[in-house]
């Protein structure tokens, strides 16, 4: 009797389960989609990218002379002397997705970033030459184009604001070199801040991604992207990360019009709420972004906003955690007046805010400069722009740009690197960077000492 009453409690049970799913009662989206349809749909439009660049060609040290007059020794010698090095282009490989039938495709900065030669390969085995049309370091973008005379297959871009915990989905690319690989899994995270940059927001799936996934994209099981797969973590299994695909939304036409991406920038330092914090100013909740500190002349400043204020709202988007504020302030167009509601002395206060525009380290209209003989735009740093770039230091002189291939970007110095001293000569101004710049003649070993990221660090720029 007993092993009856268990068979038919299973077998009630498998009853109302199919007629839950025939209500429609279970979301389609949580059901595992068909993924030999969706893959054979799909793979047309990603592609696999491989980029090089020629190394600098640096000479052989030379051999000490012969003591036995030797003259096989010196012919050597002579050939070694004048020939170059010869070294091996450096290759990359990663992702993409067509997201026009014009040519235009999407992938990370990283797997182009320095490149001098781009190709794009198909599904379907067809290769292009692809150029670079723009690029944001910030969020790790890149948009890249080929010209092809048949129309190209292009993916749907979906709405990664509306995806959940749990659903499906799945990645296409070419990890390690193994061309048009798809993998599956589920969303595990959203809003992941892992380090890598001011405005991460990421998606985390356990669909696996690999070295060589990088720029490929992440799709829902309605076949849409939703992310752009970005990163992992070293030496963990499960854990990979995407660009929101909205995020890339913003930013995209800006790549395709202008090359790069032009923020907004309100001008304040701000800290997150602890749960004391929010006691001690009468917040209900952790919810907010503190302001630390606000930048003398900034946007904020003559707004009138203040130090101790919390942002709750910022142009009608509620900031829930601290981290929120600078990607919304970011994606507002530069000169919108937008609403801002703060929390001051234990009152909601409305203030409008003229967004400024953020400093971009590679900006030519905000260099003083051109690029020198070395390759590098600098500026005289001052307390605004320090603020802008995230800097400690407010004198000195920064470098606000580097010529991909140039002297100082072979040797290393990147933008954001203040410079103490030129051979040894104390580097105080424009004017002190500007003198010793031009006292630097050809064949000349230059030392710098730069300040990076709160310590020193020399660097020698050979001039060929």
């Amino acid at each position: 009797m007993k092993v009856m009453s268990l068979r038919f409690l299973k077998a009630m049970l498998a009853v109302i389960c199919l007629m839950a799913l025939s209500a429609g009662e279970v979301p389609a989206k949580v059901m595992a989609p068909d993924f030999v349809a969706l893959a054979e749909k799909l793979k047309p439009t990603v592609v696999n990218i491989s980029t090089s660049k020629s190394p600098a060609q640096t000479a052989r040290p030379r051999r000490q002379p012969s003591p036995f007059n030797d003259p096989f020794h010196d012919f050597f010698d002579r050939f070694f002397d004048e020939a170059p090095r010869r070294q091996q282009r450096e290759r990359s490989l990663g992702s993409g997705f067509i997201i026009s039938d014009q040519g235009f495709i999407i992938t990370n900065n990283h797997v182009v970033a320095g490149a001098d030669e781009i190709k794009v390969r198909l599904s379907d085995g067809r290769e292009f030459k692809a150029e670079l049309k723009g690029a944001d370091e910030k969020l790790d973008l890149a948009l890249i184009k080929i010209e092809s005379k048949d129309q190209l297959p292009v993916a749907s871009l979906g709405n990664s604001d509306e995806i959940k915990v749990g659903e499906w989905v799945m990645a296409i690319g070419n990890p390690f070199g193994l061309a048009q690989t798809v993998t599956a899994g589920i969303v595990s995270a959203t809003g992941r801040v892992i380090g890598s940059g001011p405005y991460d927001d990421f998606i985390q799936t356990d669909a696996s991604i690999n070295p060589g996934n990088s720029g490929g994209p992440l799709f829902s099981a309605e076949g849409k992207v939703i992310g752009i797969n970005t990163a992992i973590i070293a030496g963990g299994q499960g854990i990979g990360f995407a660009i929101p695909i909205n995020m890339a939304k913003d930013v995209i036409p800006q790549l395709e019009e202008k090359g790069k991406v032009i923020r907004g920038w309100l001008g304040v330092t701000v800290q997150p709420i602890t749960p004391d914090l929010a006691r001690s100013f009468g917040l209900d909740g952790e919810r907010g972004a503190l302001i630390a500190d606000v930048v003398k002349d900034g946007p904020a400043a003559k707004a009138g906003l203040k130090s101790g204020d919390i942002v709750l709202e910022f142009d009608g988007k509620k900031i829930r955690e601290m981290n929120e504020l600078p990607r919304i302030v970011a994606a507002t167009p530069v000169g919108k007046a937008a609403p801002v509601k703060v929390l001051r002395d234990g009152k909601v206060q409305d203030v409008e805010v003229s967004v400024g525009r953020l400093a971009d380290a590679g900006d030519e209209a905000d260099q003083k400069n051109g690029e020198d003989k070395l390759g590098m735009a600098v500026r005289e740093l001052t307390r605004d722009l320090a603020a802008r770039m995230g800097l400690k230091e407010t004198q000195g002189v920064v470098v606000t740009g580097v010529k991909s291939g140039s002297l100082a970007g072979e040797a290393g110095i990147l933008p954001g690197d203040i410079v103490r001293e030129i051979g040894g000569r104390p580097i105080a101004t424009l004017a002190d960077y500007e003198a010793a710049i031009r006292a630097v003649k050809k064949g000349d070993v230059v030392r710098f000492l730069l300040r990076r990221g709160g310590g020193n660090h020399f660097l020698a720029i050979r001039v060929e």
